[in-house]
Order: structure tokens, then C-alpha cells, then sequence
């Protein structure tokens, strides 16, 4: 039989787009328990507000909500728990060093199953200064109203 190769994506963190230049992207798995895996597969999952730290030379996700399993009962863990990454060491050190040097911070930009495993796409990021998302706003605008443009020219013609 053969396995499924396709992603399933399950949750995006749209405003890490908005509120971060994303300079480096990371594939890390996810520490979790039978029913949370269970609630992803149901697609209840928020990474609102969530956030990466490394601690004793260990990345945990903080503020990522599972929503309890219906059927879980007493299995269910607490929704906002700290979960563990799994990462290798050396991309860990460097992710490390990134964020106490040059004032990075590490967000989750997106939570997905490849094959039956859940992962979660790290973003090495520097925050955007208010001038810059209107910069990014006007030229989202601008791209906008020319690919509108360019579509009416070509159904006239």
C-alpha cells in the first residue's frame, strides 16, 4: 500500500508574514500526544500568538492551541501546553546564536501533516517597523491593481 506523499496543511500564521521579515525558513516535527494529533486531523489548531523559544539547548513552542478532542476525555491535555520541537542540534545552536546576537526572534509561520506526521515551519524573523508594513501594504496594493489591470486588457482584446 502505497503512503501519501502530499501535504496537508492544517494552520498558518498569516500575521508573522505581516509583522516579520522572514529571513531563514525550518522544518521541525512536533512532540505531541495521541488525542492532539487527533484534534489537528479535525484541523483545530491557532498559532495566534504563538512563540518559539530554546531553553537548555531545546526549542519548545509556547501559546500554540490544540482544541481538546471530543472523544478524549480524561486523555486531553491542557490546549495551550508548552510542546517540544524536534530539531537537529547544529540547526538549533545556530537558531540560538541568530536570536542573542543579532536580535532575532524564531516564529511558527505554518502547521502541516507530510505523510502521517506532523510538522511545523519555523521562521527565523526580524520585526517590521510600522513604516515598513505600510511600505508592504502600498506595493501588495500596486501588484494588486495591475494584475486587475492586466486582466481587463486581455479580456478586451
Amino acid at each position: 500500500m502505497a503512503k501519501e506523499t502530499g501535504k496537508k496543511l492544517i494552520a498558518q500564521n498569516k500575521k508573522a508574514y505581516h509583522d516579520y521579515f522572514i529571513e531563514e525558513v525550518y522544518q521541525a516535527g512536533i512532540s505531541l500526544v495521541g488525542t492532539e494529533v487527533k484534534s489537528l486531523r479535525a484541523g483545530r489548531c491557532s498559532l495566534k500568538e504563538s512563540y518559539i523559544r530554546i531553553e537548555n539547548g531545546q526549542a519548545f513552542l509556547y501559546n500554540m492551541h490544540i482544541s481538546p478532542y471530543e472523544q478524549g476525555n480524561i486523555f486531553n491535555k491542557d490546549p495551550l501546553r508548552t510542546r517540544r520541537l524536534l530539531l537537529h542540534k547544529n540547526q538549533i545552536r545556530k537558531l540560538a546564536a541568530e536570536v542573542q546576537a543579532a536580535g532575532y526572534t524564531i516564529v511558527p509561520l505554518k502547521v502541516y501533516f507530510e505523510r502521517s506526521l506532523v510538522k511545523v515551519d519555523i521562521g527565523l524573523a526580524k520585526g517590521k517597523k510600522l513604516y515598513d508594513k505600510r511600505e508592504t501594504i502600498a506595493k501588495n496594493d500596486m501588484r494588486r491593481q495591475a494584475e486587475k489591470e492586466f486582466k481587463i486588457r486581455n479580456l478586451t482584446l
